[in-house]
Parts: C-alpha cells; structure tokens; sequence
C-alpha cells in the first residue's frame, strides 16, 4: 500500500495536552466558554490489505491514548490518528457480545445505521477474555478501591527512579529525550559493530552515498533492510526495501546475485529460485538507485543495519541502528519481531508468511527510532523491556507443555489464563483524573475482570440507561447481545450461509458459445475484469458456456456490467450471477455496498500487467487530481500482486472524475476498466479468507441449517432493532465523541470467527488516510 502524498507526519497538532474531556464537558455544563470556535477532533486511519488487521493491543493503545491524551502519559496509536486528542468530548465504546465481523455481513442489509455512519472498519483478532483485553489487565472496577490503582507514594517513586537509572537505556543515553542527531552511531561505534566505512581496507570497492551534508534533528530518516541468500561469494542480497518517515515504501525490489546461489535461505528471506528467474536488476542497479534516492543528509535507520550495507556494499555516514538503539545488559540485542510487539503493538515476520517482508522490517525499524526520538529514553525505559521478554518466554514455554496436554484440558487452560503482555488498567487511572466511567450490559464485570452475566436486563433498559448515563461521563462501554440462544451453536451453519452467498456473488456465468471456441480468447477477456480464481466450462446446456469464479466483488459485477451483450470469441453472449433463493437481494446488497460510507473516494481499477510495480502506478497515477492512497492487493498465499486496485481519493467528487479518466485508459499496453468499490478495505481480505476456506468448517448438519433458517426472520428483527437502538445512542453523544463499536468476534466450540470494529468521531465530515 502506498500513501500519495502523506500530509501530517507524525507530529503532534497543536494544542494537544491542553484542556481535556472532563474539564470542558464540565465548563459546558456551568455555561462558560466565550471565545473562538473549539478545534475539531479528526480520527484518521489508513485500513486497507494487512494493516486492516488490528490486535487487540493494539485497540487497547487507541483506547488508552482517547481516553487519558499526552497529559497522562498515553502515546498516540501507532495504526491510526487522533488529531486534537484534548477537544474529545468523550469516548463511548459499544460491545455486541458474542458477535462477529461474519453477523455484521450476514446482516449487512439490517446494519443500516452501522455502515453508513462508520467509515473506519478493521479485523479484530478474537480473544478468549475480550473484556480484560479491552481494559488492560488488573481493572479494579469497584469506586471505593479506584484511588489504590496507579497513585503512587514517595518511597515507590524513589525506587522507581533508581531502577530506571540502572537501565542500560538510561545508562547510555540519560533520561532526557533528545534530537535524532544523538542517537546516530558514531565513526567508533560503527567500526565496532561491523559497519562499511569509506577507506577500510575490507571496502575496496564499495560504493559510498556521498551523503555528506551535515545531520540536524530535522535530517529525513529512511528505513532499510535487505534480504540475503547464500552464494558461493557469500551473503549477497536478492531484496531490498526502502521506506520515508511516512512509511512510504520507496523501493522494493527483487535483485538478481552475480554469483552461483547455494541456499535461498527461503525460510527467512521469502525469496524463492523461480522468483528470481524472470529478474534482471542487478546489485550495481541497486546500488545506483539508492544513491540517487537518498537526500545529502539522510539518515538510514535499520536493525543490525551493518550487514545490509555489508551485503549492498556501500557504505553511509549517518546510521541509527536500532538494535544497538534499545539497548541491553552484556551487549546482548533484542529482536526485531519482539521490539515491534513490544513497543509498536504489531506482530512482524508472521509464521504463516514465507519468510521475512523486508518492506514490513524497515518500517518497523523507522517506527522503533521514531518512537524512541519522540518519546526518549526514560519513557522507553519504562517500557521493561527485559521483563516483557521473560514474559513472552515463560508463556511460549508454557504453550509449548500444554500442546503435549490432552484437547480438552489444553482448551480449559487456555480459556482460564490471562494475556501473556500485562497492561496496566486505564479506567482506574480515569477514576482517579475525576472521570467516573461508565460500565453498562447484560455482561458485569467483578472486580478481577471477570465476566458475571446478568441474561435478564434488555437491551431496551441498557438503552435507557445509557441515555441517561454517557452524557454525564467521558468513558463509556455499553454493551448489547443479541442473546445466547441466537449466538453460539448457529455459528458454523452461519459461516457455510456467509460462505456460500459469497461464493455466488464472485462467480458468473457466461455463453453460449458456439463449439470449439477459444477458451483463451475467454479467460483473456474476463480476466482484463480482475483475477480469477477458477474458470470451467459447462457442458449441460444446448450450447457450452462458462462459468467464472472471482477473487474479488468488482471484478464479478465489473463483468457483469460491462460484457453482457458483449461479442466474445466470435459469440454474442449473456453474463449473469447464479439464480438461488439467497441471490434474489444480490442487486440491492451490491448498491448498499457501494453506498457504503467506507467506500466513498474509492474506485477499483482492473486490467493491470502483473509485472506492474507499486511504484510504476504511482507514476501512472499521479497525474490524478487528490490521489490519498493506492493499494495494489496481493495473493495472501503466494504474496504476488493481483491484476487490480484500489484508489483512494480525498473527495467522492474527484474519485467520479477519476472514474471517467482511468475507463478506457491504457497503461503499458493494457486497457484498464473501473469502477466504484465494493470491498476495498477489510472486506477485501475477509472475503479472500472466505473463498479459500471451503471445506475447513467442517459438515454442516442439515438440521442445524433448518434450525437457522426457522429462526432467522425472528433474528433479522432483532439485529435490526439492535441497529437502531445504536442509532440512538448515537444521535445523543455530543460532537466530538469518538465512538467505537465492536463485534469481539467468537472464540468457542462451536468454532472460531475474527471480529469487526468500526470507529468514528461524530462530526467529523474530514476524509484522511493517515
């Protein structure tokens, strides 16, 4: 994904810090506050591909910096943006108990208030204890016990200050933060860790940057890593990734070794023998386009950034790495993966992908230094970092014995544990600040986190309850359900309804065609529509037609909308979707869908040379007037781009105006075809999830898909009521309010389903991408 034009950065905007939630809410109350109009607060996030896939750590971070700002220590989430933290009126949270991102789709239609309020929508990774994860671990929800929460005494702040003065961090770079100039290596520190420098004996040959300006704190940093395979030369590079400080990929490139590869070293780099084949770039090539990219006085950020320059040779002045940045005992280092958990709250080099991401490393390299520059030492320090490590060891190790356990004693243990990263309790923290939150639902909480549910209160009187209530406070998590009977054991027989309503909407059906045509000339056509997943011929009827299956929505409906009456190898043909009773509202969901407020600026753009790069569509595209962002989906298996995109634009206005350009316009020899979007965020991946999941949910009784049927009318009212009782809730929260709505997604028996979260600050008319 790339960002066109990233307008904000990472500063902070000004006057963040200044008077917060509590305060003005009670200034309103008493009637006071002349002067000019208050600044509005603005949610921004840029949630397409995998950055849509949020951790629940990571939603604790969004929460945490909403409710308590920079004045109380909290940071600004790290995959989204609040803009003017302090003017929020408040925050409310609504939690639809037991459901998932699937009941959200299944009742696409019935969520009417949902999807055209909510612009911003993520994946939720399920978790076994959605509460405790929600308010960090140790909530002490009792009034009378809050003022024991965070507050400290004299003694503990002494000790607190003299551990934190044996912290290497601080031992190294003191307590003050300081400018990105003093964390750069110096000519000593770079000789001692291996570094390239200009005249070493052992860099004959290298090339050097010729960056050589003098760096100032406001010098640009660029993160770099490099992937590597083992040759008869030794380490050379087969990829490499830069990024801007606005993460911005800038380069990403395969790279051909001069030397015989002897290990691919697949596992770790990604890269594969039939991936280079087709590569001409060489090291010299790379080596040119580095130089030229990088500014006088840039500033290269990288973890263990020695061997990548070793194994690009070249060599650069000014180098922050980060390995050596977050400093150890012993000269030990921490690993990447575990910094960005850590410190981030995102989950890098993921076993389920083939090796690393270089592109994925880099910037989570820059975001470690930009957060240990912005936040200093002192803070980092606090983190604990070595604490949080033997934390992770001590419950990987005790994963590890519980696999050995039996099933079920393995699943009863799991559900009984708590989160492996300990996070300490916010609400008590705004208890103590004077702002009482607000806690209402069927679900109670104890004041261990645990669950007590209470299945005879309403919706109806957690509505009216909360009417009364959310005003008067500055946090607030309301919580709905639907109620057990309609949750759990219908959970795998939703899933096949979901799965295979889908699985029609991307397929078509196209013909007839006379005997003996060419297929080619078909799957050619088609294809130019967006990529295909499969293509059969049907043989049933008088004359042979095609059926077609999709990878993606628009691609389906572009071929319906554009080849019907088509002449298509030498045919006049009829393309539609398959007839069943769960089609017949197919028409309406595909114009509620592009109705929907999450794809307002978005156009789908098809028929793209797979060989096209990101960069190469930029270029192409950035003659289009307020372009914010251009996603190029890839294969989640293979990792390759697919023949398609999406692109965003800052106003529904000029994403039309595109519209009317992009048809017809022809890139490298290929005539591209577009469309407004269906599913350009999360949806996307999620629907890429589904149409690969065919036959992992197992058999579906035939009886429980009766039993849904039976009561799926009676569940439509409900979901539709439940909408509406949102609505309100909605309607009452002043501007200013950042709202949160979350299906946690479900995590039982009956099976395992991602959540949905759908966020936005009401009043907030602005359309950002970062």
């Amino acid at each position: 994904m790339a960002k066109a034009g990233c307008r904000n950065g990472r500063k902070r905007p000004a006057g963040e810090g200044a008077e917060g939630p509590a305060a003005r809410k009670r200034r309103k109350v008493d009637g006071g506050g002349g002067g000019p109009e208050e600044k509005s607060s603005c949610l921004s996030a840029a949630l397409f591909g995998e950055d849509c896939e949020i951790s629940r750590d990571q939603l604790y971070e969004l929460l945490k910096y909403a409710a308590l700002g920079k004045r109380h220590n909290a940071t600004q989430p790290s995959w989204c943006r609040i803009s003017h933290q302090s003017h929020l009126a408040g925050v409310v949270v609504i939690v639809l108990h037991e459901m998932s991102q699937l009941h959200f789709y299944k009742f696409y239609l019935q969520f009417k208030h949902l999807r055209k309020v909510f612009r911003h929508r993520f994946i939720l990774t399920p978790s076994t204890n959605f509460f405790a994860s929600l308010y960090g671990e140790g909530a002490n929800l009792k009034p009378q016990n809050t003022a024991q929460g965070l507050t400290s005494t004299g003694s503990e702040c002494i000790q607190k200050n003299s551990d934190l003065q044996c912290d290497p961090i601080i031992r190294k770079y003191g307590i003050k933060p300081q400018g990105l100039t003093s964390y750069i290596l110096t000519l000593e520190e770079q000789r001692k860790n291996g570094y390239p420098i200009k005249g070493s004996p052992g860099c004959k040959g290298y090339i050097y940057t010729e960056c050589d300006q003098q760096r100032t704190d406001s010098s640009p940093l660029f993160g770099l890593d490099c992937e590597m395979c083992l040759t008869a030369k030794g380490n050379e590079v087969t990829r490499v990734s830069l990024v801007d400080a606005q993460g911005q990929c800038l380069l990403n490139e395969l790279v051909k070794p001069e030397s015989r590869v002897m290990n691919y070293l697949t596992r770790f780099s990604g890269v594969t023998k039939k991936m280079l084949l087709p590569v001409k770039t060489r090291l010299s090539d790379i080596q040119t386009r580095l130089k030229e990219m990088l500014p006088h006085d840039a500033v290269l950020v990288g973890h263990s950034l020695n061997a990548d320059l070793q194994a690009l040779e070249m060599i650069h002045p000014s180098v922050i790495d980060t390995s050596l940045l977050f400093a150890r005992n012993e000269g030990r280092r921490f690993k990447l993966k575990f910094l960005a958990k850590a410190v981030l709250g995102k989950e890098i080099q993921c076993e389920q992908k083939l090796g690393h991401d270089p592109a994925e490393d880099a910037r989570a390299a820059l975001e470690l230094a930009q957060f240990f520059i912005e936040q200093g030492p002192a803070k980092v320090a606090e983190l604990n970092l070595e604490m949080l490590l033997t934390t992770e060891k001590l419950a990987e190790d005790s994963q590890n014995k519980a696999a050995l356990q039996p099933q079920g004693c393995r699943v009863q243990k799991q559900l009984n544990e708590p989160p492996h990263l300990s996070k300490p309790c916010f609400l008590d923290c705004l208890q103590v600040t004077g702002q009482k939150p607000v806690l209402l639902g069927r679900q109670g909480l104890d004041s261990s986190g645990l669950c007590q549910s209470n299945p005879s209160t309403s919706n109806k009187q957690i509505l009216q309850r909360a009417l009364e209530d959310v005003p008067l406070s500055t946090f607030s998590i309301i919580q709905f359900s639907l109620g057990p009977e309609y949750i759990a054991s219908h959970l795998p027989a939703l899933f096949e309804q979901v799965r295979s309503k889908l699985t029609d909407m991307l397929t078509i059906y196209a013909g007839p065609f006379e005997e003996g045509f060419c297929l080619h000339s078909v799957k050619k056509e088609f294809g130019r529509c967006g990529p295909i997943q499969s293509l059969t011929v049907v043989t049933e009827p008088y004359k042979p037609y095609v059926c077609i299956q999709y990878e993606v929505l628009e691609a389906a409906q572009l071929a319906v909308e554009s080849l019907n009456g088509a002449e298509v190898a030498g045919s006049c043909i009829k393309v539609q979707r398959p007839v069943t009773a769960a089609m017949l509202d197919c028409d309406d969901l595909i114009k509620e869908l592009e109705l929907d407020v999450e794809n307002e600026g978005v156009i789908y753009v098809a028929g793209l040379k797979k060989s096209l790069t990101e960069m190469d569509l930029q270029e192409e595209f950035s003659q289009l007037k307020d372009l914010e962002i251009l996603f190029l989906p890839k294969d989640l298996q293979s990792g390759k781009h697919r023949n398609c995109c999406f692109l965003k634009f800052q106003e529904s206005q000029t994403a039309a105006d595109a519209l009317k350009v992009i048809n017809g316009w022809t890139v490298k020899g290929s005539k591209l075809r577009s469309r407004n979007a269906l599913a350009s965020g999360h949806l996307w991946r999620w629907i890429w999830q589904m149409n690969h999941s065919n036959g992992k949910q197992g058999h579906i009784l035939y009886e429980k898909m009766e039993q849904l049927s039976d009561s799926e009318q009676d569940l439509r009212k409900k979901v539709k009521k439940l909408d509406h009782h949102i609505k309100k809730l909605y309607r009452s929260l002043q501007n200013n309010t950042l709202c949160v709505v979350l299906f946690p997604g479900v995590n039982s028996r009956h099976g395992a389903q991602p959540g949905l979260g759908l966020m936005a600050v009401k009043g907030d008319g602005g359309r950002s991408a970062h």
